[in-house]
């Protein structure tokens, strides 16, 4: 048996990921398997201040903030994994790939982002993920990254 969480809410989110608002994009993790696959969640709700200017009477949640909340899931499932709550881990990207959009992403979707691990492990710095985000099971966005995780000393 481990006491590895398989689920993370907001509380635990907060204190593996520095993001904080309007920068915080993912609200829970589920099914958390290790290290390799997690399913993260975004409730889009219009009071996110990107939809003042993105676009004003035409909400749309820009394509770079998806790609943002499906690094942010694979930041949490390895944080949640590795039991890095509370240790101030900054994550920074190094490369976004074969990204592409298929859908609008608007205030009352639930971005549903399944995250998996292509390379990386415990201990590492540098891990790579594969993404795809979607909403009522039709895809909005996939990509694959490349992320430095870094600990202070």
């Amino acid at each position: 048996m481990t006491d590895t969480p398989t689920r993370a809410d907001i509380q635990l989110i907060q204190r593996i990921l520095p993001h904080r608002y309007p920068f915080l994009l993912v609200d829970r993790v589920e099914d958390i398997e290790g290290t390799s696959r997690a399913v993260g969640i975004k409730n889009v709700t219009m009071n996110e201040p990107h939809f003042q200017g993105h676009f004003p009477g035409t909400p749309i949640m820009p394509g770079v903030t998806i790609v943002e909340a499906m690094a942010q899931t694979a930041a949490v499932m390895v944080g949640t994994t590795m039991g890095l709550a509370d240790r101030e881990m900054l994550i920074y990207f190094m490369g976004i790939d074969n990204c592409k959009f298929r859908r609008k992403v608007v205030p009352g979707d639930v971005l549903r982002m399944t995250l998996e691990t292509v390379r990386g492990k415990p201990g590492g710095k540098v891990w790579k993920f594969r993404g795809v985000a979607e909403v009522d099971g039709e895809m909005a966005c996939e990509a694959e990254f490349t992320a430095m995780m870094d600990l202070p000393a």
